[in-house]
């Protein structure tokens, strides 16, 4: 990963709330993962097989927008996330996760407001595409998000 730019799993305390209550008020179910592989936002990797795990709905633009003060308006969104139905190490590693497969990187201001996106389609092109969105000044932060389903994977940060 390059040093101009931070992947942020989501943070430990907002993954104690999201256990008890998550973004939508739903008390989440925890499942055991019986065939592993299903991509986990608190520790930014894949399941293994046997792993307790759980689907909770997040909203990464609200609960940064209470924490700087910015409004997104209409774009903030909640979506289905994986992560371990219990608290877990965080992540491995320092580089990018989940970047071997099709994904949007969506570009967002200081205000929460969505200045573009674009599509990877080979993990070669995943840096490159992210030094392109931080070079613009106005770009405070990306998601990166799949393909298939445009579930939030991960926050890239400036720094």
């Amino acid at each position: 990963m390059s040093s101009h730019h931070t992947v942020r799993p989501i943070a430990p305390t907002v993954l104690k709330e999201l256990r008890t209550a998550d973004d939508a008020g739903r008390v989440p179910v925890p499942v055991t993962d019986d065939e592993g592989g299903t991509p986990l936002r608190c520790c930014l990797r894949h399941s293994v097989p046997g792993e307790r795990i759980t689907l909770v709905s997040y909203a990464p633009l609200r609960r940064w927008a209470a924490a700087t003060g910015a409004d997104p308006g209409p774009y903030d969104e909640q979506g289905p996330v994986f992560v371990h139905a219990e608290e877990c190490a965080g992540p491995e590693g320092d580089g990018p996760a989940f970047t071997n497969s099709h994904r949007t990187l969506r570009r967002y201001s200081a205000d929460g407001r969505i200045l573009g996106g674009r599509l990877v389609e080979e993990p070669e092109a995943f840096e490159p595409a992210l030094r392109e969105a931080f070079d613009d000044p106005a770009v405070a932060f990306v998601h990166v998000r799949a393909v298939e389903y445009g579930c939030f994977l991960y926050e890239v940060a400036r720094g």
